[in-house]
């Protein structure tokens, strides 16, 4: 069984992974609105990403036979001011995420619960790579705010490299 306070935080953080997919649905459709394909395409697989990212907590905590408690979220920011700020707002918001993976980490460690430590690493280096592709995509959105088909012209060009992470936990219900 994992650690009680390890169990409490992370019930938290299924939370504001849901408020992360919640963000990044209202994101891309302010781009899809915009027409721009490859920006809100881009936005709808963050989203479901954070969403399964929830998932994996959700199947880790039933798999150590602790309770789940899947919290609600506040609404999304759904108007933004220009092109830039949505971007901006998914960086700010990846390096809260990054604090809170840290802070969840830490406390696995305090508490000697090794088992939870080891399942947090895959979402340690999930950050890495989300904080550095928004921080990017932001440079490449601030220089290009005037030229929108220069941002998705390299949206075409960078994404959809993306493969499955054998290494990444199981998601609950994917199975089903």
């Amino acid at each position: 069984m994992a650690a009680q306070r390890f169990v409490d935080l992370l019930n938290e953080q299924i939370g504001h992974e849901y408020a992360a997919h919640q963000q990044y649905v209202a994101i891309a459709v302010y781009y899809d609105s915009l027409t721009l394909p490859q920006l809100a395409g881009l936005f709808y697989r963050q989203a479901l990403e954070e969403r399964d990212h929830a998932m994996m907590m959700v199947q880790y905590l039933l798999d150590t036979d602790s309770l789940v408690a899947i919290p609600g979220v506040e609404a999304p920011t759904n108007s933004f001011a220009d092109i830039v700020a949505p971007v901006q707002l998914a960086l700010e918001q990846e390096k809260r995420v990054t604090d809170q993976i840290n802070a969840l980490t830490a406390v696995a460690r305090e508490e000697h619960d090794f088992a939870s430590d080891q399942f947090m690493q895959w979402f340690i280096k999930e950050q890495v790579e989300e904080v550095s592709s928004m921080s990017d995509l932001l440079t490449v959105v601030q220089r290009n705010r005037d030229d929108v088909e220069n941002i998705e012209e390299y949206l075409r060009r960078e994404g959809g490299g993306e493969s499955e992470d054998a290494s990444a936990p199981p998601v609950a219900g994917a199975g089903a």
